[in-house]
């Protein structure tokens, strides 16, 4: 998760849709030392009685912190910005910058709740385009430097690297790697571009955030929080880094250039 835009997003959505000045409302921070995911079901279980609107990464139903995307029920809801789901997407556009790569490693965090999902996933995506996939996974920051030399030493022709906070926390470290070893990669949120990452292509992390502040509002004007369905993801953002990719030699496709919601010089 990136820590310097929600609470801003929410206060702001709040007070637009006319609820008394935002003066009067108190925001107080915590960040969850394990994953959003688990910190939601936490406090899920701590009460059943204070609404809870969540922004998750993962299906909300599979890890159990809803019964029903539709209809939550209870004192829960929010919204998702998975990125399982855009894993044949991901790849495809990496496979369009990297044509010539036959085997394609995978970054994953093995601690993430839905981690053989993002494993299966990558499989099944890599099998329709005749691709190869070594997974390797990376639980802590010691091991990003054993998972990029196992990448190196398979002669991977590029990599995806998974989902997670973990992962997102560690963007800039997983954009140097990447360009040491010379191994164009694509993440699944616009901040890893943003650090130096090539290729970005996923949910707006801005717009989920948004939306759990519209949720928020309409809660404390008297809506019933388990009848407000978790909204899935409405907006797609494909970010490509042109300096990454003149570094790496990486010849961006003109129609890539074109499809872009952003390009970073």
């Amino acid at each position: 998760m990136v820590r310097t835009s929600p609470l801003n997003i929410a206060g702001r959505m709040a007070s637009s849709i006319g609820l008394p000045s935002w003066r009067t409302i108190s925001f107080a921070a915590r960040w969850p030392s394990s994953s959003v995911s688990a910190a939601a079901q936490a406090a899920r279980d701590a009460t059943s009685t204070i609404p809870i609107v969540f922004v998750v990464g993962n299906d909300p139903v599979r890890t159990g912190l809803v019964p029903n995307l539709n209809r939550p029920g209870h004192n829960v809801t929010g919204v998702v910005f998975t990125t399982v789901d855009l894993t044949a997407k991901r790849l495809g556009l990496l496979h369009d910058l990297v044509p010539n790569a036959t085997t394609i490693g995978v970054l994953l965090d093995p601690n993430l709740p839905e981690v053989e999902v993002q494993s299966r996933a990558v499989e099944v995506a890599a099998k329709t385009v005749g691709l190869q996939v070594l997974p390797v996974h990376a639980a802590r920051p010691s091991d990003f430097n054993p998972a990029f030399a196992k990448l190196v030493e398979a002669k991977v022709g590029a990599l995806l690297v998974g989902s997670g906070p973990f992962f997102t926390a560690q963007r800039q470290r997983l954009a140097v790697l990447s360009a040491r070893h010379a191994i164009p990669s694509s993440y699944g949120e616009r901040e890893f571009a943003v650090a130096g990452g090539l290729l970005s292509y996923g949910p707006s992390q801005t717009d989920a955030y948004r939306r759990a502040g519209i949720y928020a509002g309409r809660i404390l004007k008297g809506e019933k929080v388990g009848d407000l369905p978790v909204e899935l993801p409405t907006r797609f953002d494909l970010v490509i880094n042109l300096g990454t990719a003149k570094t790496l030699g990486v010849d961006v496709p003109l129609h890539l250039q074109q499809i872009a919601d952003e390009l970073i010089e």
